[in-house]
């Protein structure tokens, strides 16, 4: 597997600003920031192995230096929930890619684990010119997309401080526990704001990190999507 600094030096040698996803998640799970389960199928039969292994139900994702959005040009297909489907989706994909975008470079397919819904929460990071690493937290969906409920502090950050800008946002009594949602495990969210801090302090390199979404259950999370843009 590779070292965190390999895959930065990958980035850099092909030129890249940002890291795939797989690389992004691999750096994630070395800094301990749990992510869902993923392997890269070169073929439908690698795909298919993939996912039994894994676990049904799965996502399929494209995976490209070439491709930043990958629902635009049909490249992701999600919740197969068996091997018919996901060989389906794997020509799908490939089709769909090659239409959109022919002369894409294709490293593989991206074959992950298909979290269960629960509480959305966002994880972010921005280098400010003038004092460095800022880390952000909200909940997701309509809450960052729409009421901008965030809150930031500078890096690094203590425990003390990922605890209170938890309490900050607005939408925090939902983390509570609402209805028919169980409370979502704060230690978990306060460790991977902490190990996200250590990440971007760490490496300087790191433009902006997104980790959106992030599934926070009664115990544990799960990163569904990470995304580094380098500088």
């Amino acid at each position: 597997m590779s070292t965190v600094s390999e895959i930065f030096n990958d980035a850099r040698k092909e030129r890249r600003k940002f890291l795939l996803e797989p690389e992004a998640k691999t750096i994630c799970r070395k800094y301990k920031i749990p992510v869902t389960n993923f392997e890269i199928a070169e073929n439908e039969t690698e795909a298919v192995k993939f996912a039994e292994e894994i676990g049904y139900p799965v996502v399929l994702k494209i995976v490209s230096p070439d491709v930043i959005h990958k629902s635009d040009v049909g490249g992701v297909v999600i919740n197969l929930k068996d091997a018919k489907a996901v060989q389906n989706a794997y020509k799908q994909i490939m089709d769909n890619v090659k239409e959109h975008k022919p002369s894409a470079k294709i490293i593989g397919i991206l074959v992950q684990e298909m979290a269960p819904p629960s509480t959305e929460v966002i994880v972010g990071a921005t280098k400010d010119p003038q004092f460095g690493p800022a880390i952000m937290f909200g909940l997701g969906g309509i809450f960052v997309e729409v009421l901008k409920d965030v809150t930031f502090r500078i890096a690094p950050i203590t425990e003390d401080e990922a605890r209170e800008m938890i309490t900050e946002v607005r939408a925090y009594p939902l983390l509570k526990g609402y209805r028919n949602m169980p409370p979502a495990d704060i230690d978990a969210i306060v460790k991977i704001l902490l190990n996200t801090s250590r990440l971007v302090t760490e490496h300087e390199e790191i433009k902006e990190l997104d980790l959106n979404p992030i599934m926070v259950y009664e115990k544990g999370a799960k990163t569904v999507d990470a995304r580094i843009i380098l500088e």
